[in-house]
């Protein structure tokens, strides 16, 4: 039918027709929200390129897993920053160390709140990349028993989605095979399936001081051009035994978010990544654009695309306003 029969801006009329016949809903339960996690006592560290994200110390922890958690946010994926880094990144493995820390205590303030941990080396590395250094190159398989080890430590400590985020090749059954050796074998694994070289990451290498020393990650992260190539790597992980996929940055990918989702019947996860965040802050700090419906509006092309899961620093803000 056409117009005049057909008149589509019935549907328009007010807020609430809108709401009844809306296709795509945000809600709060699709949310995780990343934390950045240090060492120390009283300390709530301003990430400058990202307004209102924090680093903060385990003690601190309380207050932030309250806000969390009253706004009906049930997950969070967490990265943290060692005191010292070093060329293998064996911050990430310690049994003290700060994200196995900071697991227990989450764990005690609220044992049913989702856990996820980021598994990868950068966060922990002198260097800055996110495996082993071999002359000028990340050596794949040097990587993978770190990955492996630090994979271990966070599911013993009590994460419950363990996320390697390294583009190692083999990751996934690497970490999979050794969760279940360690009696581990309901730890879930989310892959950064297709993580592709982007440069939509510089505020989050501030925020986790992991920016590489030299060259760039593009010989292990997926190349932005191709979509057929981030298939291939999410079909990958999930004959490796990934029980979630995930597509990252979601902004500028989501042909690759939809592409999965018509191909792939696992849990589908998107990062709105700290470009994504950053952008909107700064352009909505300047009155150039409308932050809060820009926001809204980005979230949920990301939903439309195909996510299931929305991993944003955004999560709170959505959380008060759905």
């Amino acid at each position: 039918m056409s117009f005049p029969h057909s008149r589509l801006r019935r549907l328009r009329q007010s807020s609430e027709m809108l709401s009844l016949t809306s296709e795509t809903r945000l809600s709060v339960e699709d949310f995780v929200y990343p934390m950045f996690v240090i060492h120390g006592h009283g300390k709530k560290i301003p990430i400058e390129p990202m307004p209102g994200i924090y680093q903060l110390s385990v003690d601190m922890l309380a207050e932030e897993i309250k806000e969390v958690t009253s706004l009906g946010i049930r997950s969070v994926l967490l990265f943290g920053i060692p005191e010292t880094k070093d060329a293998t990144g064996s911050g990430g493995i310690d049994t003290n160390g700060v994200i196995q820390v900071a697991i227990r205590e989450i764990k005690t303030l609220d044992p049913n709140l989702i856990v996820m941990t980021d598994v990868c080396l950068c966060d922990y590395t002198d260097h800055g990349h996110c495996g082993i250094i071999k002359g000028s190159n990340i050596d794949n398989d040097a990587t993978l028993p770190l990955l492996q080890e630090m994979a271990v430590s966070h599911a013993q400590n009590g994460a419950d989605v363990v996320a390697p985020s390294a583009m190692m090749d083999g990751q996934v059954g690497a970490i999979r095979s050794s969760l279940d050796s360690a009696g581990k074998k309901d730890t879930v694994i989310m892959g950064y399936s297709s993580k592709f070289a982007s440069g939509f990451y510089g505020p989050f290498r501030v925020a986790a001081q992991s920016a590489p020393q030299f060259g760039n990650r593009t010989s292990y992260q997926a190349d932005p051009a191709n979509v057929r190539q981030a298939m291939l790597e999410i079909e990958q992980d999930i004959e490796e035994g990934a029980d979630i996929i995930m597509v990252k940055p979601a902004l500028s990918y989501l042909d690759v978010i939809r592409a999965a989702r018509e191909r792939f019947d696992l849990p589908l996860a998107a990062y709105n990544v700290s470009g994504e965040y950053s952008m909107v802050k700064a352009a909505s700090a300047s009155d150039w654009i409308e932050g809060d419906r820009v926001r809204d509006e980005i979230l949920t092309s990301i939903k439309r695309a195909g996510a299931d899961i929305i991993i944003s620093y955004h999560a709170k803000e959505i959380a008060s306003a759905v």
